[in-house]
C-alpha cells in the first residue's frame, strides 16, 4: 500500500511540474496544433478600433476550458467597422457551438484572450449568425 501512495505521489509531483514549466514556456499553439498558455504584453486600455488586426494573418485565442487548463488555437480575424471578428468554418451539418472544443469552451464561458503580434487582450466573445 505505501508503495502505490509512493508511485501516485510521485505521478502527482511530475504533473505539478509539468504544469509549472509549461504555464511558464507557455506551450502556444502551432497551425493546426492547440496550445495552452499564451505569452506576450498585456494590453489592459480599451480598444475602440480594432482596424489594426487587419495586418495580422491571423490570431491567436486562448479560453478557459471546464478542466482548469487554458486552451489555446490559432484563428483567422478581420475588422469591421472598428470591431473584431474571429472565424470558425463548420463543415455542413455541424452547427455552433460542436464540433471545435475552443467553441464550447468559448459557449461556456466567453472571456478569453486574444494574442495579436506580441500584445494580449481580455476581451468577450459573442457568436453572431449575421452573414
Amino acid at each position: 500500500m505505501k508503495t502505490v501512495l509512493k508511485i501516485a505521489g510521485v505521478i502527482v509531483a511530475c504533473l505539478i511540474l509539468l504544469l509549472v514549466a509549461l504555464s511558464i514556456t507557455g506551450f502556444e499553439p502551432r497551425e493546426r496544433t492547440p496550445g495552452l498558455w499564451l505569452k506576450g504584453n498585456l494590453v489592459t486600455a480599451p480598444v475602440t478600433d480594432w482596424s489594426f488586426a487587419n495586418q495580422a494573418s491571423s490570431v491567436e485565442v486562448q479560453t478557459r476550458t471546464w478542466y482548469l487548463l487554458p486552451h489555446s488555437v490559432m484563428i483567422y480575424c478581420v475588422a469591421y467597422n472598428g470591431q473584431l471578428y474571429v472565424d470558425s468554418f463548420y463543415p455542413p451539418g455541424v452547427e455552433y457551438p460542436h464540433g471545435r472544443s475552443w467553441n464550447e469552451n468559448v459557449a461556456r464561458d466567453p472571456r478569453v484572450r486574444i494574442k495579436i503580434g506580441n500584445s494580449l487582450y481580455d476581451v468577450s466573445l459573442s457568436h453572431d449568425t449575421d452573414p
